[in-house]
């Protein structure tokens, strides 16, 4: 049985483990096969997920393609879909000391966003987002005027922002605005950093938190080593590039060795650890297979970690950024 959390105050009740739908788009993760993508998204939504996280930027709307057929063939349903608008400058993350203007001025959100409108084949998206955030645009541009207009015009239900890698407090000034729905956010076993401040902020103001990354790229599979490749054009070259897959690999087995687990048991591991956190409302791993798909929904059982086997965890933070 799929247990579900409610996504702050936008009210819904959404499935712990949610879609994350970046590798079916087949953009920066090579590899993926419609035909399974889209069977991937019927069985998730077979199994109770209800939450299906994806963005105008993953494959140029071929995502957005994907999800919208399936949740249309899902009519009667309730599954919640979000979407993102990407930065109209195509900086990823967010550099500082840019206008909002730069990034989101207000006609191009509202172009966006009819775009995904047009490639989901929906009447409106639950939860749209900006790709990218600085608290430097809190009160800067017309983008939320914007995200207004669209509200009211029923196009999008809630607003939402995806948080610059590995910057969790780079959103706190917006939070206690109260003008944002959701964040969306990495966090894992290695990046424990939205627990100092990020999240007490959104606790405190019923903000409800998407969790991505949660299996750091893989690097939180148990499936990494030395000798891993991957396919060319794939962004995890980069990722795990120069002695990363061996620090991965070194600090995989710390872990296993402390919590007397194997590889195998790493991934549920590692979801269950950012579900055990309070503020977390749903947790968006990438899945491109049917597989995957059953493996992770089954995690969403309510059954957690330990106490202990979550205080064992906390040591294992690891300040790095491999995205540079």
């Amino acid at each position: 049985m799929m247990h579900h959390r409610t996504l702050g105050k936008t009210g819904l009740s959404v499935s712990e483990i949610g879609y994350g739908a970046w590798g079916i788009g087949n953009s920066g993760w090579q590899g993926a096969d419609d035909s399974e993508s889209l069977r991937a998204l019927h069985k998730s939504i077979e199994l109770g997920l209800n939450f299906i996280d994806t963005a105008l930027a993953y494959g140029a709307g071929h995502s957005e393609r994907l999800v919208g057929q399936v949740v249309r063939e899902h009519k009667g349903t309730d599954i919640y879909v979000a979407s993102k608008v990407p930065p109209k400058n195509g900086k990823w993350p967010a550099p500082e000391r840019i206008h909002a203007d730069e990034a989101f001025p207000g006609d191009y959100v509202i172009e966006c966003t009819e775009k995904s409108l047009s490639h989901l084949g929906l009447e409106a998206i639950d939860v749209q987002q900006l790709h990218v955030w600085s608290d430097e645009w809190v009160h800067q541009g017309d983008w939320l005027e914007a995200v207004q207009k669209l509200k009211e015009q029923g196009k999008i239900r809630n607003f939402g922002i995806s948080i610059n890698d590995h910057q969790p407090e780079n959103a706190i000034k917006l939070i206690e605005t109260g003008i944002v729905d959701t964040v969306q956010v990495i966090y894992n076993i290695f990046d424990q950093s939205p627990e100092d401040a990020l999240f007490p902020a959104c606790q405190k103001h019923n903000v409800g938190v998407i969790v991505r990354v949660a299996l750091d790229e893989g690097g939180l599979t148990g499936k990494i080593t030395p000798e891993t490749t991957f396919p060319e054009g794939d962004f995890r070259n980069h990722y795990f590039g120069g002695d990363r897959k061996q620090q991965i690999y070194e600090r995989n087995q710390a872990i296993v060795k402390d919590l007397g687990v194997t590889l195998a048991d790493l991934p549920e591991i590692a979801l269950r650890y950012t579900l055990s956190h309070p503020a977390v409302s749903t947790v968006i791993p990438g899945m491109r297979s049917v597989r995957n798909v059953e493996k992770n929904c089954a995690i969403a059982d309510g059954k957690g970690l330990t106490e202990s086997q979550v205080q064992a965890l906390k040591k294992h933070r690891w300040v790095r950024d491999f995205y540079r």
